[in-house]
C-alpha cells in the first residue's frame, strides 16, 4: 500500500472515531449545573422580573453585584408576592421555607419579620430596613450580637419620631392639633409611639391616632382626620404607605394638611417632607449581610447595623401650594429641596 493511500486511510479512521465519540457524547445525559443559593423574598409587587426593576430591590441586585454576585449566574431570587395583604406574607413565608431557601431576605420588621419567625428558627434571616425597636421587641438579644438567625439593619425609627415632629413644628410653628397615620396590624409601634407623646408633650402638640390595616381604607381614615379639623399629619414607617405614597401624597393634599413621612418617596410624589434614612441605600447595604452568610457567617454573629446619615427632603411646590413660607432656618437643615 501506497504512503499516500496508508495517509488517507489513517485520516480516514481517525474522522471516524471523532465523529464516534461525538454521538456518545450527544447521547449521554446533559450535565447539570451546581446548586444556586436560593434568596427567599416575600414582596409586593407583581411578580419577578418585575419586582427586579423596583428601587429597593434593584438596590440590593446591585449590592449584590458590588460582590460579584450576578443574580441568575451565581444566586437566584425565590420571589413571591403579596399584593399588599400582610395576611398572605405568613403562607408565602412558609411556602420559601419549604423549598428550602438559603436565606431569607425581609423588607421590615412587622408582620415581614414575624411571619419568617414564625416560619423558621434555622434559615439566616436579613432585614433590610427593621423599623422596630430590635432588642426591646424581644427580635435580637443585642445590636452587638443579635445570638439567633435574624440580622440585618435598623431604621433607628423610633427614635427619629421626635426629630420628624420638631421638624414639622419648626416649619408650620402655629400647629397644635397633629393626627398620627398608622398600620397596627403591621406593627404596635410601641417604642414609636413612647417617643412620639414626649415629644409632642415637650413641644405642646396634642396627638390623635388614625389607623389603617390596608391600603382601601386609606379615604376612611382621611375622612375621619377631617372631622377632628386637624392642622398636620405624621405617618409612621410602614410597608403599605411605602408602597402607596403616591395615593398617601394626593390625599393628604386633598386634605391640605402639612405633612411630615418617613421615606422621602413621599415628598417626591408630592407630600411636604420627610426625615430618615435612605432606604435604597439599606437595601444595598442588605446584600453584604447576605453575601457573608453565604460565604459562611452566621446570622447570630452579625450584629445590627445602622444608619448614621439620614436625609431631610422638603417639597417646596407642595409648601408653595400650601400656602405654607419654609423658614430660612429650616431650609438649612434640608439635604434636598424639590423646587
Amino acid at each position: 500500500m501506497s504512503d499516500e493511500r496508508k495517509s488517507r486511510c489513517f485520516a480516514e479512521s481517525r474522522l471516524r472515531r471523532l465523529i464516534f465519540a461525538a454521538l456518545l457524547v450527544s447521547s449521554l445525559p446533559a450535565a447539570q449545573p451546581a446548586h444556586l443559593p436560593r434568596i427567599g423574598l416575600v414582596g409586593t409587587s407583581s411578580g419577578w422580573p418585575e419586582a427586579s426593576t423596583t428601587p429597593l430591590v434593584r438596590g440590593f441586585l446591585e449590592g449584590m453585584r458590588d460582590h460579584g454576585y450576578v443574580e441568575g449566574r451565581d444566586y437566584v431570587v425565590e420571589y413571591r408576592t403579596a399584593d399588599g395583604n400582610l395576611a398572605r406574607w405568613g403562607p408565602l413565608t412558609a411556602e420559601l421555607v419549604r423549598m428550602p431557601v438559603d436565606v431569607l431576605l425581609v423588607s421590615v420588621c412587622g408582620e415581614p419579620l414575624n411571619a419568617a419567625r414564625r416560619a423558621t428558627a434555622d434559615i439566616p434571616v436579613v432585614v433590610a430596613t427593621c423599623n422596630d425597636d430590635m432588642v426591646e421587641t424581644g427580635i435580637v438579644k443585642s445590636l452587638q450580637r443579635p445570638g439567633g438567625n435574624v440580622t440585618g439593619l435598623s431604621k433607628l425609627t423610633p427614635e427619629l419620631a421626635s426629630k420628624r415632629l420638631s421638624l414639622l413644628k419648626q416649619t408650620v410653628p402655629s400647629i397644635s392639633r397633629v393626627g398620627v397615620l398608622w398600620n397596627p396590624g403591621y406593627s404596635d409601634f410601641k417604642a414609636d409611639w413612647r417617643e412620639l407623646n414626649a415629644a409632642a408633650q415637650h413641644v405642646g402638640v396634642a396627638l390623635s391616632s388614625f389607623e389603617f390595616r390596608r391600603a382601601g381604607e386609606f379615604e376612611a381614615a382621611f375622612d375621619a382626620m377631617r372631622q377632628q379639623h386637624l392642622d398636620a399629619l405624621i405617618t409612621f414607617s410602614d410597608i403599605l404607605t411605602y408602597q402607596f405614597s403616591g395615593r398617601v401624597a394626593e390625599l393628604v393634599s386633598a386634605a391640605r394638611l402639612p405633612a411630615m413621612y418617613a421615606f422621602r418617596e413621599v415628598p417626591d410624589a408630592g407630600g411636604l417632607m420627610s426625615y430618615g434614612p435612605n432606604l435604597v441605600d439599606m437595601w444595598r447595604r442588605s446584600a453584604d449581610y447576605v453575601v457573608r452568610i453565604l460565604k459562611g457567617a452566621k446570622a447570630a454573629d452579625l450584629a445590627i447595623e445602622q444608619p448614621t446619615r439620614f436625609e431631610f427632603v422638603i417639597n417646596l411646590r407642595t409648601a408653595k401650594a400650601l400656602g405654607i413660607t419654609v423658614p430660612r432656618t429650616v431650609l438649612l437643615q434640608a439635604d434636598y429641596l424639590i423646587e
